[in-house]
């Protein structure tokens, strides 16, 4: 696969896997997973046909992780990022004491009345590392960094959960726990 097949492969994945499993005549099970046979089925039935050695190819590669195979490679999922109901089944887990969220300047000011969000997704999305965050939030416009004081909002109630993407979650993030720039 060129470069520009696997990006081209990884979003409509993303697409299916995590917002609109209908788009390939899938259906998920309540933990978001599908088996390859019916993803890959469902995806030639779509006009996107994946072979298995693409589909490995791209779990392999993608940079952020974004999907996971069972222990046993017959099953698929996104690792986290859903739209649609699932239930990722992660256990709370101790965060760093500090995680961070980026984010477009545009939407500060709502961040500072409402906290973070988790939108249209199950969670809101934290990591240890400040480079990818600033990506993400670049995606949006001018990034900016939010330093998230994860330690602080642990001891007053708030549960965390890790990826298998090692990908922080989080129901939501107030603003009195965010260091603004």
């Amino acid at each position: 696969m060129t470069p520009e097949q696997t990006i081209r492969t990884s979003k409509f994945l993303s697409l299916v896997l995590r917002h609109q499993p209908e788009t390939a005549h899938i259906t998920l099970d309540a933990s978001g997973w599908v088996s390859v046979e019916d993803l890959l089925a469902g995806c030639a039935k779509a006009r996107r046909n994946i072979t298995r050695g693409e589909l490995d190819h791209v779990v392999s590669t993608n940079a952020k992780k974004r999907f996971e195979f069972s222990a046993d490679g017959t099953l698929i999922r996104a690792s986290q990022g859903h739209s649609v109901e699932v239930d990722l089944n992660y256990e709370p887990k101790e965060p760093p004491p500090i995680l961070y969220h980026g984010t477009a300047t545009r939407f500060l000011e709502s961040i500072r009345v409402q906290g973070l969000l988790k939108m249209q997704r199950h969670h809101v999305h934290l990591a240890v590392d400040t480079k990818m965050t600033m990506e993400v939030g670049a995606r949006h416009g001018k990034p900016v960094l939010l330093t998230i004081q994860a330690a602080e909002m642990l001891q007053a109630g708030h549960p965390f959960y890790l990826s298998t993407n090692g990908v922080w979650l989080v129901d939501h993030v107030p603003a009195d726990f965010i260091q603004f720039p």
